[in-house]
């Protein structure tokens, strides 16, 4: 769910106009997976914007603060959700760490960079949610590790990933609708387009 719908459209409003996220309903891209999509998000451009990218942030640890309590850590997912985690965890002054997708297969062999203690309370940052599972195997490696991962957050959301089967919490700054509501009022595509948009996250949704 989004945190709150004017500071999504406001998300929105940012993501469109950095170019973080491209909408081409009439010549698909390909994504590295090989999927043909009407959208691009690339949530790494904001780190070039230092307003932007304060807004994000800013927005970020007023709702960490307000929905969650006794955080420990914040834990980027990576490779995405790095520099925006550590910004996060900069700012709240609490330890950070990340997450890779799998163990390396060399040196230490972690899966998860940084000193996580035992027992601690981690809330899981993503630049981006698709279908949700670098963010299931984030959260496994945390638990694994003897913690325990009170809230999942991310700046944007497909809405592929339906969160009623996670125990915690989920929020996310921006979404798919909303964007599409806000390319929709700045003219950026049209109706016809629109409705592209929309049949295609429809088609790619998860039950």
């Amino acid at each position: 769910m989004i945190i709150n719908q004017l500071k999504s459209e406001k998300i929105a409003d940012i993501l469109l106009s950095i170019n973080a996220i491209k909408l081409q309903p009439s010549n698909f891209f390909t994504w590295s997976s090989g999927k043909k999509s009407p959208i691009y998000c690339d949530n790494r451009l904001l780190l070039s914007y230092v307003k932007e990218r304060k807004i994000i942030i800013k927005l970020f640890c007023e709702a960490i603060i307000k929905q969650f309590e006794s955080i420990d850590y914040i834990a980027g997912v990576a490779t995405g959700a790095i520099p925006h985690g550590m910004l996060i965890a900069d700012q709240l002054n609490l330890p950070f760490i990340y997450v890779r997708s799998q163990a390396k297969s060399h040196g230490r062999q972690n899966q998860i960079e940084g000193n996580l203690k035992p027992k601690s309370r981690v809330i899981v940052i993503e630049d981006l949610i698709s279908t949700g599972k670098s963010s299931l195997k984030a959260i496994q490696a945390i638990e694994e590790n003897n913690s325990t991962v009170i809230g999942l957050m991310s700046i944007f959301t497909y809405n592929f990933f339906n969160p009623q089967g996670l125990s915690i919490p989920y929020f996310s700054l921006c979404d798919y609708t909303t964007l599409i509501s806000v390319a929709m009022q700045k003219k950026l595509i049209t109706q016809t387009e629109s409705k592209v948009l929309y049949d295609w996250q429809k088609q790619n949704e998860l039950s």
